[in-house]
Parts: structure tokens; C-alpha cells; sequence
């Protein structure tokens, strides 16, 4: 059973939409008028009118592409951190030629506000990132207030809402490019970048004109041809069935599902005796991360290999220290949690 914070499993009818003949994207009206319908479900998803973009590739790509199309050499960019990923936005920063200015918390604090406001204050900057769920930690950041100032400050925003778009509210319409990815709470297999994008950030890509290529956003920017790149059918085709099943069943009530899985999910952990590792009121409903000092991959390898659970364990420095149970999109299931915390309380 495969419980992981992304790729998640997949639902049954996602798996068949893959089997579909195979169609040329290049010169099949009949791809087109279904990645078509595909943007404007998806719209739906991010709560948006900005323009959706999906891209070939997996969820990093719409990091960086972000972050390229966005961001000359020069160009001063605050990335708002408390987490691996956000301290990430610094790298892709500085690697095309922008001056990354990193305003950071430990990664089990709330985002620093009330210095990131101090920052704002005394210093100009043209863009900003963060992290709305920061999936190794289990973090899921409140955004409003950091949003507010830099609204306030006219600051251009990119979030990275990979790990929540489709299993928790994400603020969308605040932001001017946020990010998501197939495998992640929509359950399709990973391989697809999605992407909404503002008015205000087209104007500063074009005006931006950048040089790189398949880290452009803006070739996607054309009314005539929305996807510039034979794009990848079978995956495309297995999204657009995710799609459907999430807004079937209702986004509120998507919504509702993760909250409940997650409450029972830390409700046997705290029998167990564990917590998660930030506080309750900051875990995200998608990923529960326990913390477990010095016993994460252990752990993780006799649930593998005696109770055929895959769970995941944390990143660089807490790699043996938290546990992660991805309770996400078709994972948000409470047999499935019940079963993994059952598996996880015999080993402990």
C-alpha cells in the first residue's frame, strides 16, 4: 500500500484513462478540444480566472520555470521560508542570475511575518516566493498576511501550492503564479506541472522576455497554439479523469475528506505517543509528519517489508527523524490511514 506524500496511488478509472489509444497532440482536433475543457476544470480546481498552464514535466519543472520566466539577473527576490522547499526558491534564484534575499525560519516555526515586514520596510524587491504546504515537515503555512504585504509593497508572488492544490483551500486569486503537480492531491501519475498565472505576472514575463527554453512559461502565453511542445497525451488524459473525479465528488467535500483522514491519522498517532512534527494547528491536511527521532527509516523499512506499507521518511537533516503518512487526494482514505497506523503501532 503506498501512502507517500506524492506520487499517490492512483483510483482505478485513472489507471484505465491511461490505457486510451494513443493520439498525435500535434494534429488531433479531438486532443486540443479536450485539453481545451482540462484548463477550464482545472481553473476550477485553483478557484481562478488567470490564465492555467500545464507543462510536461514533473512538479520541480514549475518551479523553476517560475522562477526563470520571472526573474532577470539582478532582480532582487525575497523567498519567504520555513522549509526545505522555500529555502529551495533561493537556489533557482541565484542560478538565473537574481539576487536571492532569504527570510527564514526554523522549520518547525510559523513563517517569520513580522520580519519579513521589517525587510519590506527598508528594502525594494521585485518578486517573492514561498511555500503554502511544505510537505517534508507537514507544514501547511497560512499565507494571508505575507500576502497583504506584498500587495502592499507591490511585490510580484509565486507559490509553490504543489502539496495542497486539490486537498485544501489554497488562495489562489492572491497569487500571481501559484504552482501545483499531477501527483500530488489530483492522484494522477507525476509528470505534469500546473500552473495558474496572472495578468500582472504575463506583463512582467514579457516584458522579461526570457532567454531560456523549456523553463519558459511564455510560449505557453499563445492563444493559437496553448501548448507549444508535443505534449505528453497519456498523461494529460489520465489528469483530465483526476480531474473529474475531484469535482464529482464536490471540492468542498474533497475538502472535508482530507480534514477528517488527517484528524484520524493524529488521533492514533497521539495513542501511539507521537506528534506530529509541527504543531496540530500548522499540519497541513494532506501529510501528517510524525516526529520520531533516530527511528524514521528504520521504521520505514520493516513497515515496507513485514506489513507491505510504504510510508516516507523526512529530507536532509531529518531524514531519520520524522515519518510521513501521505493522507492525499486518493490516499485521503480512512481504512487506508487505519491500516498504516495499525501496521505502524505493531512495529512500535
Amino acid at each position: 500500500m503506498l501512502l507517500t506524500p506524492g506520487p499517490t496511488a492512483l483510483p482505478p478509472s485513472v489507471r484505465e484513462a491511461m490505457r486510451e489509444e494513443l493520439i498525435n497532440p500535434d494534429v488531433d482536433p479531438a486532443f486540443a478540444d479536450r485539453y481545451d475543457a482540462l484548463l477550464d476544470k482545472l481553473a476550477t480546481v485553483f478557484g481562478t480566472d488567470d490564465e492555467i498552464v500545464v507543462m510536461g514535466g514533473e512538479g520541480i519543472l514549475g518551479l523553476e520555470a517560475a522562477v526563470a520566466s520571472t526573474v532577470a539577473p539582478g532582480d532582487r527576490v525575497l523567498c519567504l521560508s520555513n522549509g526545505p522547499y522555500g529555502d529551495g526558491f533561493a537556489d533557482f534564484v541565484e542560478n538565473y542570475g537574481g539576487e536571492a534575499v532569504l527570510v527564514g525560519a526554523d522549520y518547525d516555526d510559523p513563517l517569520p511575518v513580522d520580519e519579513l515586514e521589517r525587510t519590506l520596510a527598508s528594502e525594494a524587491f521585485d518578486v517573492a516566493t514561498m511555500v503554502h504546504c511544505e510537505t517534508p515537515t507537514g507544514t501547511l503555512n497560512d499565507l494571508d498576511h505575507a500576502l497583504d504585504l506584498f500587495d502592499e509593497h507591490d511585490v510580484l508572488t509565486v507559490v509553490d501550492a504543489v502539496s495542497s492544490l486539490g486537498g485544501t483551500p489554497v488562495p489562489t486569486d492572491r497569487i500571481d503564479i501559484c504552482l501545483g503537480a499531477s501527483q500530488k492531491c489530483f492522484s494522477a501519475p507525476p509528470g505534469l506541472a500546473v500552473c495558474s498565472v496572472s495578468d500582472a505576472a504575463w506583463e512582467r514575463i514579457e516584458a522579461r522576455d526570457p532567454d531560456s527554453l523549456y523553463t519558459n512559461l511564455l510560449p505557453w502565453h499563445d492563444a493559437e497554439q496553448p501548448y507549444p511542445y508535443t505534449h505528453l497525451t497519456t498523461l494529460v488524459m489520465a489528469l483530465d479523469e483526476a480531474v473529474d473525479l475531484l469535482l464529482e465528488e464536490g471540492l468542498d467535500a474533497v475538502y472535508d475528506r482530507h480534514r477528517e483522514v488527517a484528524a484520524v491519522c493524529r488521533e492514533r498517532g497521539a495513542d501511539l505517543g507521537l506528534e506530529p512534527f509541527p504543531d496540530r494547528s500548522r499540519s497541513s491536511p494532506t501529510v501528517t509528519a510524525f516526529h520520531v527521532p533516530g527511528r524514521a527509516t528504520g521504521l520505514q523499512e520493516r513497515l515496507r517489508v513485514d506489513h507491505d506499507v510504504t510510508l516516507a521518511t523526512g529530507f536532509g537533516d531529518l531524514a531519520d527523524d520524522v515519518l510521513r503518512v501521505g493522507h492525499m487526494g486518493y490516499n485521503a482514505d480512512i481504512d487506508q490511514v487505519e491500516r498504516a497506523m495499525d501496521a505502524l503501532a505493531a512495529e512500535l
